[in-house]
């Protein structure tokens, strides 16, 4: 059986596909990469349809070995990839013998890396998807030394050999869509259009952000309603909240704006200290 085992997992490595949209009726996140753009490259690099699973690697740190030859690619920000301590590069596929150990290194810039092996990560799908959901604790358990996954029939890499990484930028500006409940908020649009700070209280659920809090217009409380990825929440702190992959499907603060679905790979490299500001549109 083709496999790879995890020798260190870093600081947090997660399997994760595109996810499992079309279950918020049953009050399950969609889930999946963050960063879906940087997912597709790594599987196209190495052969593998654009939806197979791969791991996310929070800052980088992971280590694995290969049970036999594969492709591997790895992407996001640009970081140090070794296979047994000679140096590759990230955003090109690497070819590993069987019995070599590949070993991502931590990015200067950015979030989050993802590692795509030739076949893709072949653990057991729920609900037809191979990802993490930590909100719910749906899908493959945060990555451990030791861990042994197994990995499906290569296929054959295709597109450009090498791939210029993006950096992640220490300011984003995210072009949102005001609404459903800006009308709760005073003068949300110039509020949102701030600048806010990324908080290290920020996870796969929601980017928490820290600035000039926004002020409510109306008293009370709403009834709990559906939310989506990348909505931006607006808790009583006035503090906002954009809502990620993992994300509960309901929720009863007012949703001031939603971000826009091609911004939200940007979001998912943000580190804390990131400043960002939103953008109407």
């Amino acid at each position: 059986m083709r496999s790879l085992e995890v020798l260190d997992p870093g600081r947090y490595a997660l399997v994760e596909d595109l996810g499992r949209p079309g279950y918020a009726h049953l009050g399950v996140a969609p889930s999946g990469a963050l960063d879906v753009p940087s997912l597709r490259l790594a599987n196209r690099l190495v052969g593998n349809p654009s939806g197979a699973a791969g791991i996310e690697a929070l800052l980088g740190g992971l280590s694995v070995r290969l049970s036999a030859s594969t492709t591997v690619a790895v992407t996001g920000p640009a970081v140090d990839v070794r296979v047994d301590g000679r140096s590759f590069g990230s955003h090109t596929p690497v070819p590993v013998r069987a019995g070599q150990t590949v070993s991502v290194g931590t990015p200067a810039a950015g979030l989050r890396c993802y590692l795509a092996f030739s076949g893709g990560i072949a653990v057991e799908p729920v609900l037809g998807s191979r990802s993490r959901d930590v909100l719910s604790g749906i899908g493959p358990e945060p990555l451990k030394s030791g861990d042994v996954l197994p990995l499906g029939e290569p296929g054959i890499p295709v597109g450009a050999d090498v791939i210029v990484p993006v950096a992640a930028p220490g300011e984003l500006v995210v072009p949102v869509t005001l609404g459903p409940r800006d009308d709760w908020l005073d003068d949300p649009a110039g509020g949102l259009s701030a600048w806010w700070t990324v908080t290290a209280e920020s996870n796969r659920v929601g980017l928490r952000l820290d600035g000039t809090p926004l002020r409510r217009a109306v008293d009370g409380e709403l009834p709990s309603e559906g939310v989506v990825t990348g909505a931006i929440q607006v808790p009583p702190s006035g503090l906002p909240v954009v809502f990620l992959a993992d994300h509960p499907t309901t929720g009863g603060y007012p949703v001031a704006a939603v971000v826009r679905a091609g911004a939200l790979s940007a979001l998912a490299q943000a580190r804390p200290g990131t400043r960002v500001r939103f953008r109407m549109s």
